[in-house]
């Protein structure tokens, strides 16, 4: 456990991206009542995924981390959250079969519900008011109402995230994540497509290996990861009254860990290392992310490593690098060699969405599919540059048939942007774009362990 910690520290440091609520008073009733709910996630489970990260530091596994940018009341639907899990499923699968490597899969789900703004508030028409900072504080309809941040969000984001869980682990471990049914996996609207058809011939490749394995007597019965699989919730650690009010102490092993999610993060604008964001996680013992973006200096991420992870054990920090595309060559290489140079251990993602979001001719904010695809490529050439492991992907994306993000296989055009374009926020990869991305990813990955194979073999 961290020293001089307690959950509440964090309120005497300065608080960025905090809403100003009118009435105090009833932010602490809320709290109160979120303290006598029961948590979200286990200890265990959060235990259990820093385990697995400690795999993909050791370069044993790959993380797949997704879901929305921001989760919204409106669109809480069990068939959203369903197909969310089904692209990551798809995705997990392509990149386990290509790459010939455990994939550990955390999704933006289940508390995904503020947001950072680049401003307080915003104005249209000579009205000036509270920028909106995702469902858990104020509405996105531009009224003064809706606005006015509200902490009874609070309850209701619990209530969601609690349903959702619940059936992300009925789906996970009730038979759903069977691996017979990786062909059910597939989205109807994706299925004519070339990711589609190129994940469908995969598909009958399993299950060929499948009824070759269960010839052999390996049956579902004496490998239950064929019917089940592991599946952790993440979001950003934004809203710290509320995760504060879901900080419990582990009966097991006497540590803090905040049950809102398995895996906590805090943003490229909360990262101050005398901040109440790194002041309350580094208290916590969830597996931590940290975002990386190009302001960010190979000393400064030292002292941010320190800080929360000063005991250096494998598992608990995951970098997750949010450059653009272009930038990565830049900035990258620094971080990673001041990383290795104090022998620190973490495990290294990409974001590929933050550093290449654009405003289109026709108003929409979006980003275009190529430069997510050039600021991967370009995360896993530095890596390979630099003798380390590119361990991990994070990035926004739906199970639904959106017109969000610029190109990809269905060639989505800024006149089309406007055909489904449903974010509360962020633009999002949809289905489509997610598992082109996920082909992309498992070449690259397939090459670095051949690469890595090569010099091993080289050095003997």
């Amino acid at each position: 456990m961290a020293r001089n910690w307690t959950p509440g520290g964090w309120r005497s440091k300065p608080a960025l991206q905090m809403p100003e609520y009118p009435d105090q008073a009833a932010v602490e009733a809320v709290e109160d009542k979120l303290q006598s709910y029961p948590p979200l996630v286990f200890a265990g489970e959060a235990r259990n995924l820093r385990n697995r990260l400690a795999d993909v530091a050791d370069g044993k596994a790959f993380l797949l981390q997704g879901g929305d940018c921001a989760e919204s009341f409106a669109e809480f639907h069990p068939d959203n959250i369903r197909d969310t899990f089904k692209v990551l499923l798809q995705m997990a699968v392509v990149l386990t079969y290509g790459a010939a490597c455990p994939i550990v899969k955390v999704g933006r789900l289940a508390g995904q519900f503020a947001k950072p703004r680049s401003a307080p508030t915003e104005e249209k028409d000579g009205i000036e008011l509270p920028i909106y900072r995702g469902d858990i504080v104020n509405g996105i309809e531009f009224d003064e109402g809706e606005r006015a941040p509200d902490p009874n969000r609070m309850l209701q984001a619990y209530l969601q995230a609690s349903s959702t869980l619940n059936l992300l682990r009925a789906f996970s471990q009730g038979g759903y994540a069977d691996l017979h049914k990786v062909h059910a996996w597939n989205m109807g609207f994706v299925a004519d497509s070339p990711q589609g058809e190129r994940y469908a011939e995969l598909s009958n490749r399993i299950h060929e290996a499948l009824a070759f394995m269960e010839a052999c007597g390996m049956t579902g019965a004496a490998t239950p990861e064929i019917h089940t699989t592991d599946f952790y919730t993440s979001h950003e650690a934004l809203l710290l009254g509320y995760e504060q009010s879901l900080t419990r102490i582990d009966s097991t092993s006497g540590d803090w860990y905040d049950t809102s999610a398995h895996m906590l993060w805090v943003g490229d604008r909360t990262r101050q290392p005398d901040g109440a964001h790194i002041e309350f996680l580094r208290g916590v013992a969830n597996p931590l992310g940290l975002k990386a973006g190009p302001s960010m200096e190979p000393d400064g991420l030292i002292r941010l490593i320190d800080t929360l992870n000063p005991e250096n054990e494998t598992g608990r920090i995951t970098v997750i690098a949010r450059m653009g595309a272009g930038k990565v060559g830049d900035h990258l290489p620094g971080l990673i060699r001041a990383v290795e140079r104090e022998g620190r251990k973490v495990v290294w993602s990409c974001d590929p969405m933050h550093g290449n979001t654009i405003k289109s001719s026709t108003g929409y904010k979006t980003r275009p599919f190529d430069r997510i695809l050039d600021e991967v490529r370009d995360f896993f050439d530095v890596h390979q540059a630099e003798g380390t492991y590119a361990g991990g992907v994070h990035f926004e994306m739906t199970g639904q048939d959106v017109t969000e993000c610029l190109g990809g296989g269905q060639a989505i055009t800024e006149a089309g942007l406007g055909d489904r374009y449903h974010t509360h926020c962020d633009p999002r990869l949809n289905a489509s774009q997610s598992l082109e991305l996920a082909f992309l990813i498992a070449e690259m990955l397939k090459k670095e362990r051949s690469d890595a194979e090569a010099r091993v073999a080289q050095a003997s």
